[in-house]
C-alpha cells in the first residue's frame, strides 16, 4: 500500500535538474534516492544543499571540483538558482528572490494549498475501539486524538478516508459492570443518579472489582485456600506471593461472583431474553455518554463495528484456511505456525471451539473490506498490541487477503500523568471527561491570571476557554512521537510560550488583529517589494515546505510532524513580528507586502492546526 508522495516543489526541481546535469557531464543517470536535497544549514549561505559525494566516483575528481562543476551548469540550467557556493562535498544553492514571491502568492491565491490530488485509493482508520464496561480514559484520548488527526492527514495527502471502531461490547469484563449493577444497584440508572452513562456503568464495574477483592480476602482465611496452597507452591514461595499470584485462577475456580459472571456469559451467548435485555440497555447507557465525548473532543466515525456482531465472522474464513494447510485443527482447537516470525504455534480457534481476538479480526478485516473496498486499514491501539497484529497480519498475508499489504498499526504508547500510572479495576484511571475539564479550566485560570477578555460575555469567554482547553490538550498529546511514551502535564499544557497549542492559537490571533487593522485603514495588497529581509524569506521557505511535510506525515502516521510545523512557522512569525514592523513599516511596499505575507501564514497555521483537530479563534 503506498501513499501518494508526488509533490511539485523546488526540492524535486533541484533533484531532477541535478539528476539531468550529472548525466551531461559525466554520462551516468542516478535514481533520485541516490541525490537527496536538504536544507542548507543555517551556519552557510544557502537554501537546499546537495551532497556530491556520490558523483565524484564517475566524475573522477575532487569532491570541490565536482560540486563546482555541477553547481554552474545547474545555475545554468535552473530559472531559480541564483548562486551557489562549494564547503568540501557539499553544493549550496541559493535560490532567487523571485521565487518566493511567486510562492507567496501562490500559497494565498490557492484555496487548496497543501491538499493534494486525489489518489483514487480508500483508506480505513480504527480508532477508539473502547470497553462498554466504564468510560475512556486517558490512554483513550491519545488513541482518539492520533485516530482523527492521522484520518485528516490522509485526507489531506489525497486519500479517501473512513473512521471506523469496533466497540468491545461483549465478554466476561462486560458481564462484571452487568453483574455489579444487577446485584448491588437496587435499580438504580444514569437518570436517576445524574450521572453520565458511560461514568454509571463504570463504577458498577469499580464495584464488582471491590466485591471480588473482599471475597478473594475472605477465601484465603479458608481451609480451602490452604489446602491449595499446599498442593500447587508448598516451599516455592511464601504464601503471600502465591495469593498474589493466584487471583486470576481463583477467580475461574472458586469464586462464587466469578461463576456467577461466567454463567452470565454463557447465558449471553445463548441469547437468554433477559440477559440479553440488561445488556441492551447498559450498552446503550455507555454508548451515550461516549457520544458525549467524542462530541466534545469534536471526532466522528463513518461506521461502529461491534464485537458482538463480529465475533463469529473470521471462522468461515479459518475453516477455508485448515482446507488450504494454513492452519492446523486439533480436536477443536486451531493453531497456526508463526515460527517464520519469531511466535511458535498461535491459537486462533480454542480447544473449546469458541473465537479469538484473532479469528475475530480476520472476520472483521473481511467485511470492512467489503463494506469500502479500503486496501489501506491502520489499527490505532497501543503498543501492548504489538505482538496481536504482527500475527494478524501474517496471517492476513498467508490467506492472500488483496489488503494485507495495507494493513498497519499505528502503535503508540502508554500516557502518564505527573502523578503516575493508572489501573482501571481500582478506579483509579483518569477518565477523560474529566481531563478535558481540567484542561479547560487551566485555560480559564490563566486567562484570569492575565486579566485577558475584558467585555466579552460570559458565553463567549467560556467558548474561548474550551477553545484554549482542547487545543492545548490535543497540541500536548499529538506533538509527541505515537511510539514514545509520554506524561501529560494540564498546566504546561495551557502554557503561553514555548511549545504548546495556545502558543501557536496566540500567533494566529495577532495576525487577525493586524489583518482587521489593515482593513480599517484601507491597506493595499498591491506592492512592488523586492529585497527579503531573512525573517520574512524564512516564514515562506517554511510554507513552501508544508505541502511535503503533510506527504511525510502521512507516510509515517505521525502527527507530530505536522505540530512541529505549525509550531516552527509560528514562532517564526513571532520573530517576524519582533524584528519587522508591519503596520508601521518603512514603506507602503513593505508594509503591503508584510501583510499579504501575515495573510498566508495565518492561512496555514490554520490548516495544519485543524489536520490536528485544533480550531482557532478571531480573538485571544
Amino acid at each position: 500500500m503506498s501513499i501518494n508522495i508526488g509533490v511539485d516543489s523546488i526540492q524535486e526541481h533541484l533533484q531532477a535538474v541535478c539528476i539531468e546535469s550529472v548525466a551531461q557531464l559525466y554520462g551516468e543517470t542516478f535514481e533520485s534516492s541516490k541525490v537527496p536535497v536538504s536544507d542548507t544549514r543555517k551556519e552557510y549561505e544557502g537554501d537546499y544543499t546537495v551532497v556530491v559525494f556520490p558523483f565524484v566516483k564517475v566524475a573522477k575528481k575532487k569532491p570541490e571540483d565536482c560540486a563546482a562543476e555541477l553547481g554552474a551548469l545547474i545555475k545554468e540550467k535552473s530559472p531559480f538558482v541564483s548562486d551557489f557556493n562549494v564547503v568540501k562535498g557539499f553544493l549550496n544553492l541559493s535560490i532567487d528572490q523571485s521565487f518566493w514571491f511567486s510562492k507567496l502568492k501562490e500559497i494565498n491565491e490557492d484555496s487548496d494549498y497543501g491538499q493534494h490530488a486525489s489518489t483514487g485509493e480508500t483508506m480505513l482508520v480504527e480508532f477508539a475501539s473502547p470497553n462498554t464496561n466504564k468510560p475512556l480514559h486517558l490512554g483513550h484520548i491519545r488513541n482518539i486524538l492520533l485516530g482523527w488527526s492521522v484520518s485528516k492527514i490522509l485526507k489531506a495527502a489525497g486519500n479517501d478516508v473512513k473512521n471506523v471502531q469496533i466497540v468491545n461490547d461483549r465478554g466476561i469484563a462486560i458481564c462484571r459492570s452487568m453483574l455489579a449493577w444487577q446485584k448491588f444497584g437496587n435499580g438504580e440508572t444514569p437518570e436517576s443518579t445524574g450521572m453520565k452513562g458511560d461514568h454509571f456503568v463504570g463504577k458498577y464495574y469499580v464495584k464488582f472489582a471491590q466485591e471480588f477483592k473482599k471475597e478473594y480476602s475472605d477465601w484465603q482465611l479458608s481451609d480451602q485456600a490452604e489446602k491449595t496452597y499446599q498442593e500447587k507452591k508448598k516451599g516455592e514461595i511464601s504464601k503471600e506471593d502465591f495469593f498474589k499470584e493466584y487471583k486470576n485462577n481463583y477467580f475461574n475456580d472458586f469464586s462464587a461472583l466469578g461463576a456467577e459472571a461466567k454463567e452470565m456469559l454463557i447465558k449471553w451467548e445463548d441469547s437468554d431474553p433477559e440477559v440479553r435485555a440488561l445488556w441492551t440497555k447498559m450498552n446503550a447507557w455507555v454508548l451515550a455518554g461516549f457520544e458525549v465525548t467524542y462530541e466534545s473532543l469534536k471526532v466522528d466515525f463513518d461506521k461502529l463495528y461491534f464485537e458482538s456482531d463480529t465475533y463469529l465472522l473470521g471462522k468461515e474464513i479459518i475453516e477455508k484456511g485448515i482446507e488450504d494447510k494454513i492452519f492446523q485443527q486439533e480436536d477443536k482447537r486451531v493453531l497456526v505456525d508463526l515460527e517464520n516470525i519469531g511466535f511458535g504455534n498461535k491459537t486462533i480457534i480454542k480447544s473449546d471451539g469458541t473465537s479469538t481476538y484473532t479469528s475475530q479480526d480476520i472476520g472483521t478485516a473481511n467485511l470492512r473490506y467489503k463494506d469500502y473496498g479500503a486496501k489501506g486499514m491502520i489499527y490505532v491501539v497501543g503498543d501492548e498490541q504489538n505482538s496481536h497484529f504482527k500475527s494478524l497480519f501474517e496471517i492476513m498475508r498467508r490467506l492472500g487477503a488483496p489488503y494485507a499489504d495495507g494493513l498497519h498499526h499505528l502503535s503508540y504508547g502508554m500516557v502518564d500523568l505527573p502523578t503516575g500510572r493508572m489501573k482501571s479495576r481500582e478506579g483509579t484511571v483518569v477518565d477523560a471527561d474529566d481531563l478535558i475539564k481540567e484542561t479547560i479550566g487551566e485555560a480559564r485560570n490563566n486567562a484570569k491570571e492575565h486579566g485577558e477578555l475584558e467585555g466579552a460575555t460570559e458565553e463567549e469567554k467560556e467558548a474561548l476557554y474550551n477553545k484554549v482547553g482542547l487545543g492545548a490538550l490535543k497540541y500536548f498529546i499529538l506533538k509527541v512521537n505515537p511510539q514514545r511514551r509520554m506524561v501529560f502535564n494540564p498546566a504546561a499544557s495551557v502554557d503561553m510560550q514555548g511549545d504548546t497549542g495556545p502558543y501557536i492559537q496566540n500567533a494566529y490571533v495577532r495576525i487577525q488583529s493586524i489583518l482587521r487593522k489593515a482593513v480599517a485603514e484601507g491597506v493595499s495588497l498591491t506592492f512592488n517589494y523586492e529585497n527579503l529581509l531573512p525573517a520574512e524569506k524564512d516564514l515562506i521557505v517554511l510554507m513552501n515546505a508544508y505541502p511535503s511535510i503533510i506527504l511525510k506525515a502521512a507516510k509515517n502516521y505521525d502527527p507530530s510532524e505536522v505540530a512541529a510545523f505549525s509550531y516552527d512557522l509560528a514562532k517564526s512569525y513571532h520573530k517576524f513580528y519582533h524584528d519587522c514592523s508591519i503596520l508601521r513599516a518603512e514603506t507602503e511596499d513593505a508594509k503591503s507586502f508584510r501583510i499579504d505575507l501575515s495573510k498566508a501564514v495565518a492561512k496555514l497555521l490554520l490548516h495544519s492546526m485543524d489536520l490536528l483537530g485544533i480550531e482557532m479563534m478571531e480573538r485571544m
